[in-house]
């Protein structure tokens, strides 16, 4: 599939998970259906880096569920929790490796109620119409993709442990979660987290 004007390229995703965090900060979710487009400014990710990393879904092996995470990058995984909230991702780095990054907050831009929440995973979903029925879509074209828009500068991103993983131990503490500065749609939760600026290392 060739990428439209200001969609982004296969290479863009093909690439380790942390890259890709904070390459989507700044950048458009967009959905659009019968019609009807509805679109966000990515504001907070999570980096889910691979099968040794105990948070990441993939840690449990290649299962019906996160084939995906296996497949080509640039793909959409998106999977339900609490039976009731859905969480959309960016599947990354080259097909074989699982890795993906998790959309946590969404700046509303088109087609959303200004009434209607999208700080977290669950809400932005919902406020996009995300379900499981959008899970393995190729994100550069179809109904569900990203949109290239200003980048956001380093001085203005930060980073923290990432959220409701503590299973994972040493895992949970990693700094794999990026959020703009100052920005009011990063997810309630992760505002009573350690921050600290970002780093390309990590």
């Amino acid at each position: 599939m060739t990428p439209l004007p200001r969609r982004f390229s296969p290479s863009a995703f093909r690439k380790p998970a942390l890259e890709v965090a904070r390459l989507l900060l700044g950048q458009k979710l967009v959905r659009e259906e019968a019609g009807v487009r509805r679109a966000g400014l990515i504001v907070e990710t999570e980096a889910y880096v691979g099968a040794h990393d105990l948070a990441c879904h993939a840690s449990k092996g290649n299962t019906p569920r996160t084939r995906v995470l296996f497949g080509p990058p640039g793909r959409s995984y998106v999977y339900l929790i609490y039976g009731m909230y859905h969480c959309f991702n960016v599947v990354t780095e080259p097909e074989g490796t699982a890795a993906a990054v998790l959309v946590r907050g969404l700046a509303p831009l088109e087609g959303i109620d200004a009434s209607v929440r999208t700080d977290g995973p669950g809400r932005l979903c919902r406020a996009l119409g995300i379900t499981r029925a959008d899970n393995e879509l190729d994100l550069r074209g179809g109904r569900l993709y990203l949109e290239r828009a200003a980048p956001v500068r380093d001085s203005d991103v930060l980073s923290g442990p990432r959220i409701g993983v503590d299973y994972a131990g040493e895992w949970a503490q990693k700094p794999y979660r990026l959020w703009i500065k100052d920005n009011p749609f990063v997810s309630r939760a992760g505002r009573a987290f350690p921050e600290r600026p970002w780093s390309a290392q990590g």
